[in-house]
């Protein structure tokens, strides 16, 4: 488990991808979720099986939000080149969090044996 982080402040506990297996399930075959999903040297993400819309956030090199888009079940979003992580959340998430393009963000592991 991780904290999702900007400025210091924390915006959501975050699940993070860090297997093959982690990856590829993602969110699939959830009704809902609470907090948000960090998808590690990503650059692109779809929907295809999910039950419910989410925000993406598209994080560059220097951890700072390059693109957020919302995406409904069933679409493939264009891959974004300069993306290094994506975080995924559920609809609404990003607003509520006060997250915007520019923000710098950060992923605090709580499991010091966990490597990103």
């Amino acid at each position: 488990m991780a904290w999702l982080m900007s400025d210091a402040h924390v915006l959501a506990s975050v699940d993070v991808a860090t297997s093959r297996a982690s990856r590829a399930k993602g969110l699939l075959g959830r009704d809902t979720f609470e907090g948000a999903f960090a998808i590690p040297k990503c650059r692109w993400v779809h929907t295809m099986g999910m039950r419910f819309a989410l925000d993406i956030a598209y994080v560059g090199a220097d951890d700072q939000v390059i693109k957020i888009a919302t995406m409904r079940p069933y679409r493939f979003a264009c891959p974004v080149p300069k993306a290094r992580t994506v975080i995924e959340a559920r609809a609404g998430s990003f607003e509520r969090w006060g997250l915007r393009v520019g923000d710098p963000v950060e992923l605090r592991l709580t499991d010091p044996n966990c490597v990103l």
